[in-house]
């Protein structure tokens, strides 16, 4: 079986190296990716996505937010499954939300931003997801602050990721770690556990699993508190 390691490719390892800015880093690396990405890691995205989806059920009233949205990917098949949902994205890179504006209908919003400072009105989502996002995020603290202001109260969130728990993932946060200024880190099912309790999240519940022989992810689920 072929192992998928969902890893940037090497474009400039001297200029990764002496890089002081992770979001200009992030923006320049899959500005690259972007014209290929969905046919480079194609089963990746359909395996991370399958988990994601089993653990989340929305309702045609949900309103549900996308963060890290990609290509649109996600959102696609979130419009596919229930149809008439209020579905929103979120993405920093210009070249990557070009994209997801080209492949989703009209009645999905997709806007530019980062995680820690969401262009959304308080209390406005029933549900926030992210998929193969957060191990981008350099400042999870105040991108879960965000998810859980931009979510009603006992709104659910959903974030699957790399999880640093399997060997794999952990050798691959190292390398960008160290050649990547963009990558931050990839985390537990124990860190993840703890930030999103930190974060005031109520109902946690991470769990971990492999997506293939080498390749492992979590997938968290948790609530906001009641107001």
């Amino acid at each position: 079986m072929r192992t998928t390691c969902p890893c940037p490719p090497s474009t400039d390892r001297r200029r990764t190296k002496t890089s002081s800015d992770p979001r200009g880093r992030l923006l320049a690396e899959y500005a690259k990716l972007a014209p290929h990405y969905d046919a480079r890691w194609e089963r990746y995205i359909e395996r991370s996505h399958r988990e994601t989806l089993a653990r989340l059920s929305i309702s045609p009233r949900d309103r549900v937010l996308d963060v890290g949205c990609g290509t649109g990917a996600l959102l696609e098949r979130l419009a596919g499954a229930c149809p008439g949902a209020p579905l929103a994205g979120l993405e920093p890179v210009p070249e990557m939300l070009a994209a997801a504006r080209r492949r989703l209908p009209a009645s999905v919003a997709v806007e530019a931003g980062w995680a820690e400072h969401l262009p959304f009105g308080t209390g406005r989502f029933d549900v926030v997801v992210s998929s193969s996002a957060f191990h981008y995020v350099h400042d999870p603290e105040a991108a879960l602050s965000e998810m859980r202001r931009v979510l009603r109260p006992h709104g659910r969130l959903v974030i699957t990721d790399w999880c640093d728990d399997y060997l794999a993932c952990r050798l691959c946060s190292i390398y960008l770690r160290l050649f990547r200024k963009a990558h931050f880190r990839a985390y537990t099912q124990r860190d993840c556990d703890a930030l999103l309790r930190s974060a005031g999240f109520v109902d946690v519940l991470v769990e971990r699993y492999k997506i293939d022989w080498l390749w492992g992810l979590f997938t968290a689920t948790a609530k906001s508190p009641e107001a």
